[in-house]
């Protein structure tokens, strides 16, 4: 572990995902190996050519929101915003009316689409009812960093606050970037994480359309299958997660829980194709090593890695060879899992709600697992943890993101030692 720099930890958690309303529920789900794919209810999918996702099911507005606030927000903010009110309880942190502990703490969200969905209502009734009849709050429903200015109005972070859209890398960025930030010391706390809510009738039919989605409508539980050789494409998934961090000074000072420390941090481009990833693996490869270097560690010193793993043919092959790239001989005995097997691909917030999950497999030295793993594919032969979780002695662990236009993103979480 490098000493030369401000160390970050992380002091709060909490996640929305397809397997569960609360960071607990959705890891107990997930080392149980419980999918949260089934048949799409957020619109009438009868005319799509997939007709399954994973959604965030059983969620009430207006458990968390009054309704006239309700309506100002779209489905990707909800998920942050309460993620963000967990994750600052679970830190025991609140600063009220403090102005001068609150222009050190910020909000840095990251989200793909953002309000794609309110955008999408929106452009219908323009088409059918004129432009009188559009929301004037369109524009701040669909904009993707109003869920970072609405946590820090909701919590009077004054801090930096900002917003990361690099596809599905994106809430991994955000998490990266704030521990940057608090590195340089601009800061003392970060609230970092993402959401993501697209599961409607365009974006559905829009990866669709570009063959990225499992067609396993008969079968929605099995349909997400990471490096399974009978993979057929992701499945969509919504939700999202949010982590406090700290630099380990303030968090010391006021006696915080520590979960883990934000040890690396590594980025890198494809600069390839729009899509799909570079052959060989060689830029995501880059991501980690640079992540590695970061922590200060070799590569026989990543215990577990959870993997971006999203179940299309491409991507599993190209992170399987980049991990070899990265890790060289130690590939073969480092244990790779995707929970989105279970959770599906929830995009833009995937990277925060992975996050989540590695730094708990760290808490309980336990590996998550991955499910449907049935069938070997012969380029990708690591550990993937096949279908149920296994017990495993855990110093550091990695979580790699990946997005569309050749952006690469790993994260390094370490158990903490004072």
């Amino acid at each position: 572990m490098r000493n030369d720099r401000p160390r970050v930890v992380v002091t709060g958690i909490e996640a929305i995902t397809p397997v569960g309303l609360d960071l607990d529920t959705s890891w107990k789900a997930v080392l149980a190996g419980a999918s949260g794919a089934g048949p799409i209810t957020l619109f009438d999918a009868s005319d799509q050519k997939v007709t399954i996702a994973a959604e965030v099911s059983d969620w009430d507005t207006t458990r968390y929101f009054e309704k006239k606030d309700a309506r100002r927000l779209d489905r990707y903010a909800e998920f942050f915003l309460v993620a963000v009110r967990g994750a600052m309880v679970a830190a025991g942190l609140e600063y009220g009316d403090d102005e001068q502990g609150s222009a050190r703490a910020g909000v840095m969200v990251g989200a793909g689409f953002g309000g794609m969905s309110s955008f999408i209502e929106d452009v219908y009734v323009l088409a059918e009812r004129g432009p009188d009849r559009v929301s004037p709050t369109g524009v701040p429903k669909m904009i993707p960093n109003m869920a970072a200015g609405l946590a820090s109005i909701e919590h009077n972070l004054t801090g930096p606050v900002s917003c990361v859209v690099t596809a599905c890398s994106a809430s991994a960025n955000a998490i990266g970037d704030a521990a940057e930030i608090i590195r340089r010391g601009a800061a003392d706390v970060m609230v970092a994480g993402g959401a993501e809510a697209a599961i409607n009738a365009y974006g559905i039919a829009s990866f669709a359309k570009a063959r990225a989605l499992s067609t396993r409508n008969d079968d929605p539980t099995a349909a997400s299958r990471p490096f399974d050789a009978g993979r057929d494409g992701f499945l969509m998934g919504e939700g999202g997660a949010a982590l406090v961090l700290e630099s380990l000074d303030h968090a010391l000072e006021r006696g915080a829980e520590i979960l883990a420390e934000v040890s690396g941090y590594g980025m890198s481009a494809d600069a390839y194709h729009i899509t799909l990833p570079k052959p060989g693996g060689v830029g995501a490869s880059r991501a980690m090593i640079a992540a590695i270097e970061d922590a200060g560690l070799g590569s026989g010193d990543v215990d577990y890695i959870n993997a971006h793993g999203t179940s299309t043919e491409a991507n599993d092959s190209t992170e399987t060879a980049a991990i070899k790239l990265a890790l060289g001989n130690d590939a073969w005995s480092t244990p790779v899992s995707s929970t989105k097997s279970m959770t599906g691909h929830v995009l833009g917030g995937a990277g925060a709600v992975e996050a989540a999950f590695a730094i708990l497999a760290l808490r309980d030295q336990v590996l998550p697992p991955t499910i449907n793993y049935e069938a070997p594919d012969p380029e990708c032969d690591l550990d993937y943890v096949p279908n149920e979780a296994r017990e495993a002695e855990l110093q550091n662990v990695m979580s790699n993101s990946f997005g569309f236009g050749g952006h690469n993103v790993t994260l390094i979480f370490s158990k903490f030692e004072s």
